[in-house]
Formats: C-alpha cells, structure tokens, sequence
C-alpha cells in the first residue's frame, strides 16, 4: 500500500507541476525561460504554446490522479511522454552543446523520475487487487 500512496503523490504531484509550469510559460513567454529572455518572438511564440500543452499535459496527470484506482496504462504513456521530453534535451546537449545549468537539472529530474514512475505505474491496481482477495477470502 506504500508504493500506491507514493504513485498518487507523484501523480497529483506532476499534474499541478506540471499545469503550474505551463501556465507560467504562457503568461511570462521567453521570461519563463532561463537564458531565452533576449530569444525574439519566434521563440517567444513557440514557448507560449509549448507551455499550453504542457499545461495540458498536467491536466492529463491530474485526470489520473481523479481515478480508483490510477490506471497504469495512463501513467506508463505520461510517463513515457515525459522520457521522450528527457531524451530530446540529451540530443540538445549533443547537437547544440550545453544549456543554462537549470535546464541540466531539469534533465536529471526527468531521467530520474520517469523510471521510478514507470515502476510505480501499477502500484494502486495491485494493491486494490491485493485487497479485494482479502475481502472476498
């Protein structure tokens, strides 16, 4: 029951984080970037939709943390989403070098967390089936 109280922290967890994140990139545009204030408003156009999906994409892990129990195939896919988003900054660093160090942290977060919620993904599916063994024993 443990791991299922840690998945629905890190579900509720993400969305809002990632809904607040989105939002703020919408509002603040390059601003919202470190090291991209001076980008232009290619850019700046770029990061302001980018940052409505991604708002998206919270409302998609908090849609998740809503349902009993949290389905793993949901957190498998947003937590592949978010793997992809990690690999794309490895190729970033490949192709185009070293980014402000925040985005480097950022990086780390992503490749940290996306195998731990990939482990985690069934947790409260297990659990609730775990205890309606007991109840029906």
């Amino acid at each position: 029951m443990a791991k299922a109280k840690i998945l629905r922290g890190l579900v509720r967890t993400m969305g809002y984080t990632c809904l607040a994140i989105g939002l703020l990139h919408v509002l603040l545009g390059n601003r919202s970037i470190l090291g991209a204030d001076s980008a232009g408003p290619t850019i700046d156009s770029l990061g302001r939709f980018l940052g409505a999906i991604f708002a998206g994409y919270g409302l998609a892990w908090l849609w998740a943390a809503r349902q009993s129990p949290i389905p793993a195939w949901a957190v498998r896919g947003l937590a592949g989403v978010f793997l992809l988003g990690a690999l794309g900054r490895l190729l970033s660093l490949a192709v185009a070098g070293w980014p402000h160090w925040f985005q480097v942290v950022l990086a780390a977060l992503e490749l940290v967390l996306s195998p731990v919620l990939f482990w985690l993904a069934d947790a409260e599916e297990k659990a609730l089936a775990v205890g309606g063994e007991r109840a029906g024993a």
